[in-house]
């Protein structure tokens, strides 16, 4: 039996973080820049959302605007949910900050590591109905967390008028069709429906 489920967004900088909450069992889409705990933390209790309430965080693809803070989260006590496509590129982030981002490197130790075809089973341990699916096309660990009612976290898919320039994006864009998404939660920029 799954809850209704609420989605708020906590993000700051450009970035949007979402919050999905099925009562109070919370998954965190979309991580938060490095060096940036305290504006989480400040935009998490603003919305009302306590952080010992988060049962996974999950970034959308490794890169530093959407998951800076993963070792942090991990160091609060929130797992961090990596799908199998994502492992390779966990390493690799720390290649593209500077020492003023204060990022704190993710390490191996701890984390969640599940299959894509697990996902359906763990969003439902959460009272989520949805699935995780790869959608490569900004970068080629990146998945977007699809609900059953429609919902689609993108991370940075780029928008479907530019899927004709690059197929890995069409591709991305049909699987998420076929599957069912309607409504688009973008890691950056508004709401909006999937149109044709």
């Amino acid at each position: 039996m799954f809850s209704r489920h609420t989605i708020v967004n906590a993000g700051y900088r450009s970035t949007n973080y979402w919050v999905v909450s099925a009562g109070k069992s919370r998954f965190l889409v979309d991580i938060g820049w490095p060096g940036t705990m305290p504006a989480m933390r400040a935009n998490l209790s603003r919305i009302g959302v306590p952080l010992d309430e988060f049962r996974y965080a999950l970034a959308t693809h490794y890169h530093i605007d959407h998951a800076g803070l993963g070792q942090e989260f991990k160091n609060a006590g929130v797992p961090l949910l990596v799908l199998e496509s994502q492992v390779a590129a966990i390493p690799r982030m720390k290649n593209h900050v500077k020492p003023a981002d204060k990022y704190l490197e993710i390490t191996t130790n701890g984390n969640t590591i599940i299959r894509f075809a697990e996902s359906r089973s763990l969003l439902a341990s959460l009272g989520l109905s949805g699935e995780i699916l790869a959608t490569p096309g900004h970068s080629d660990d990146s998945v977007s967390v699809l609900l059953d009612d429609g919902s689609v976290f993108t991370g940075d898919l780029p928008p479907v008028a530019l899927a004709g320039e690059n197929a890995a994006v069409a591709e991305s864009w049909r699987v998420l069709r076929e599957h069912g998404a309607t409504r688009i939660y973008p890691g950056h920029g508004p709401i909006r429906p999937l149109t044709a």
